[in-house]
């Protein structure tokens, strides 16, 4: 048998859906005939024309038209290992003890109230965020909407030896045998489970998408009655790009036929590197928050019979991410933003960054814990300055249960414009963080109600 079909036959035999293994097949034969997935930078042109959500005007009436018809969607098959988590990253407390979950949860509640739109909230959970996930919502049992389920699962896919493209076997922990496909598995995901018959079935024309740890990315009607007007299929909200987005996915244009594409990290070529992260030239990154016209995505994934066309990813990693000296495996993804070149007439609109505040290491958790945001009567999380640059030791801090130890008690970052930490720091209760803070040396306990200024050592914390 040939790797194909040992990975199909695998997947199969662990019940994975049909779209989902016609999707794997087609990916596994761009990844045999060489492809890369890597779009070039002579190949494409910047985006450019981009509409602001600022500048637009959008009918009240027809805006609450569009979120009456609009499902929430949430990406939340993630674990957070990055940050030293086992379980649903979504489950980690943000704000106080409530959690992702639980604010999203109270977003869309409010939004409900104060529009009268049904608004179901759907998780696409894994196989190991769905228990404890559909748990904590249960706390919310008013979310629930006649017909629509509150979760669909992602797929999974069989890593591949680097060396024949065989399926990988680890007796050691045989999970690790199995990868999820990338976010792009929404489509057929969506598909194979039934879901997106049962929107539509339910009277639900839109969706809007992104992942569960951006808070920023709340039920807005303004954006909801955008996209319905422009009669678009698939939209994406993109913001305009910073230093510190330099190496993120990023829109451009493709010269050969004119089509929108999202062009991730891994796709760019080593010698394109500087040239994608040229923020003056390509202004917009990918905030990963679509909007979908599911009759649109219907008709196409009937068409296709759930496998859109989108481009590879091929990720190296080693079949034990822990273990430098595991096998090295091919991980085959796709991004769901991709899905933009797929669709005729996909549009972007510009949106602030108070749309985009995502959670990807513990120093983005640190600020989002803080005071530098404030949560207005709609649960939305409003800046009250400019969020501050954080910078804490990766030897220490890198790990959430490492961060949780040495930071038990929140700063104030009100009045920080940046605070980077070297060294095994514990911050005591009531501590302020002020200007350009620096805190080095070995290490210590920062006492109760100190203030953390510029070039902050052990002997020089002052209460």
């Amino acid at each position: 048998m040939t790797g194909l079909d040992l990975a199909q036959q695998k997947m199969r035999d662990a019940g994975v859906p049909a779209a989902a293994v016609d999707v794997f097949t087609r990916f596994y034969g761009l990844l045999e005939s060489g492809s890369t997935g890597i779009v070039r930078e002579s190949d494409v042109d910047p985006l450019a024309d981009v509409p602001h959500l600022d500048d637009l005007e959008v009918d009240d009436a027809a805006a609450a038209d569009a979120l009456a018809r609009t499902a929430v969607i949430k990406l939340n098959g993630g674990l957070g290992t990055s940050m030293g988590m086992d379980r649903a990253k979504s489950l980690l407390p943000v704000r106080g003890s409530r959690t992702f979950l639980d604010v999203t949860a109270d977003q869309v509640l409010a939004a409900r109230e104060a529009t009268g739109a049904r608004l179901p909230l759907v998780l696409m959970n894994s196989f190991r965020t769905r228990d404890d996930s559909l748990a904590a919502l249960a706390a919310y049992p008013q979310l629930a909407v006649d017909g629509v389920p509150l979760d669909f699962l992602q797929n999974r896919e069989p890593k591949l030896l680097v060396d024949g493209l065989t399926p990988v076997a680890w007796d050691a922990d045989p999970t690790l045998e199995w990868c999820p496909p990338g976010h792009g598995d929404l489509y057929p995901a969506l598909y194979a489970s039934g879901v997106l018959d049962a929107l539509l079935a339910a009277g639900f024309r839109y969706a809007s998408v992104s992942n569960s740890d951006n808070l920023g990315a709340t039920p807005d009607a303004r954006v909801a009655g955008w996209f319905a007007a422009s009669g678009a299929p698939f939209a994406a909200e993109v913001a305009r790009r910073t230093p510190a987005d330099r190496k993120g996915g990023h829109l451009v244009v493709r010269r050969s036929d004119g089509r929108i594409v999202l062009r991730e990290s891994a796709q760019t070529a080593p010698e394109d590197a500087d040239a994608a992260a040229d923020i003056a030239t390509h202004a917009y990154f990918n905030t990963n928050n679509l909007w979908l016209d599911l009759e649109a995505l219907s008709a196409e994934l009937e068409r296709t019979g759930g496998v859109l066309d989108l481009p590879l990813i091929r990720n190296e990693k080693h079949v034990d991410p822990t273990d430098r000296t595991s096998p090295k495996v091919v991980q085959v993804e796709s991004a769901m933003g991709a899905a933009i070149e797929v669709f005729d007439g996909a549009a972007v609109l510009e949106v602030g960054r108070e749309r985009f505040l995502p959670v990807k290491t513990t120093n983005d958790l640190l600020v989002l814990r803080s005071d530098v945001y404030a949560e207005d009567d709609a649960h939305r999380l409003v800046a009250v300055v400019d969020a501050p640059f954080v910078d804490l030791d990766p030897a220490h801090y890198a790990l959430v249960g490492e961060f949780d130890t040495r930071v038990p008690h929140v700063p104030s970052l009100r009045g920080a414009t940046s605070l980077r930490v070297r060294g095994d720091w514990s911050l005591g209760r009531g501590v302020a963080v002020v200007g350009d803070a620096e805190l080095t040396g070995e290490g210590g306990t920062v006492p109760d109600g100190a203030t953390l200024v510029a070039d902050v050592s052990a002997d020089a914390v002052r209460a």
